[in-house]
């Protein structure tokens, strides 16, 4: 039986963008509610746990860089360890006509990474909400004008009255799993049917040894491929090599059958024959994951559209409010990106919401 609630504002998606709209609307006094459709927290924040369990493996979102603040400042207040991702060694270049080694790591920059996995993130930012707020496997069906100045949002089992609504979740994926009536803008429509999920179209590979023994060879864990399956490929161990891990990132449409055999025939041929048998090998399909990609994912390409004018301002009379990564105008696709777009967002529902009181106000003067 379906039941009825209101809320000053509803949050859709509980990945890093929509946890930290919910964290500031939190602190600013609104009363929300956080709708996520999955059975777990983080979004494309995803980490494989290891035997300790201090130590995890991304299975999603691995770095951030110099200058992206937000991401810097949650982990120093939240507590999250971090450290630098491993740069030592040299690169391999991988044709058809045979692998060169090359001088130096060629493809990573200085970045850092988080010890716990980054999902540690999105557990921070939950972890600052009030019991209640974060409702898991709740999927939201529609969101319509309620006639009455405010949104209806309707999930499988209630209706959800706000006044404001954040929707955290990428806009392609908004556009095909919820029913907006009709009411979006055709220009808002057709941009957000054709803006691209970051890594949506992507397979993430990650290897898990027992140690890293490319580092005894004196290579990076850094390769380039053009051969795939995999295309590049990075160290992804822990602090100290520990859990020693190589990961790769392949187009989604190359997992087929035979694709883990292909994966670890190429990491032998590029490694040797330690390569060829890892503990785990963990394949993240992010064009699998429903409540990441849409079924058009993996025809959308024009990054452009990131950080789009039209992401900027609400929508549906000033209520509906656009956060994720892929509306982010600084570091769309980051971490730092996603905090930023679920910042503004927040923003923009206090703004609205002063406005609204001043117009109150001034009426009752």
């Amino acid at each position: 039986m379906s039941h009825q609630d209101s809320h000053d504002v509803v949050v859709i998606g509980a990945g890093a963008s929509g946890l930290a709209a919910a964290a500031a609307l939190h602190a600013a006094g609104r009363d929300l509610v956080a709708l996520e459709a999955r059975d777990r927290i983080g979004g494309r924040l995803l980490s494989a746990p290891t035997s300790n369990p201090e130590r995890a493996l991304d299975l999603g979102a691995t770095w951030f860089w110099d200058g992206e603040e937000r991401v810097r400042t949650l982990t120093m207040l939240s507590g999250i360890a971090t450290f630098d991702q491993h740069l030592a060694g040299d690169s391999l270049l991988q044709e058809t006509t045979g692998t060169r080694r090359l001088t130096g790591n060629l493809m990573d920059t200085p970045s850092r990474r988080f010890t716990a996995g980054s999902q540690a993130i999105a557990t921070a930012l939950a972890a600052t909400l009030p019991t209640g707020s974060l409702r898991l496997d709740v999927p939201v069906t529609a969101i319509h004008p309620n006639g009455q100045g405010g949104l209806d949002v309707l999930t499988p089992t209630a209706t959800v009255h706000a006044e404001h609504v954040v929707l955290a979740v990428p806009p392609a994926l908004a556009l095909e799993r919820i029913d907006f009536g009709g009411a979006l803008p055709a220009d808002l429509v057709r941009l957000a049917r054709s803006t691209p999920v970051w890594m949506g179209a992507v397979a993430k590979v990650v290897a898990h040894y027992p140690r890293a023994f490319w580092r005894e060879e004196g290579l990076a864990g850094a390769v380039f491929s053009r051969t795939g399956p995999l295309q590049e490929i990075h160290d992804m161990s822990g602090p100290d090599g520990e859990p020693a891990a190589l990961f790769g990132f392949a187009h989604a449409r190359t997992v087929r059958p035979g694709f883990e055999q292909a994966v670890t025939a190429q990491l032998a041929q590029l490694f040797g024959p330690a390569a060829a048998t890892p503990a785990v090998l963990h394949v993240q399909d992010w064009s699998a994951e429903r409540w990441t990609a849409p079924s058009t994912v993996r025809h959308l390409a024009d990054h452009s559209l990131f950080g789009h004018r039209l992401y900027q301002r609400p929508a549906l009379d000033g209520r509906l409010h656009w956060a994720s990564t892929e509306t982010a105008t600084d570091h769309a696709g980051h971490i730092e990106g996603a905090l930023a777009a679920g910042a503004r967002a927040a923003q923009s529902v206090l703004a609205a919401s002063s406005s609204a009181s001043d117009v109150t106000n001034n009426v009752i003067a």
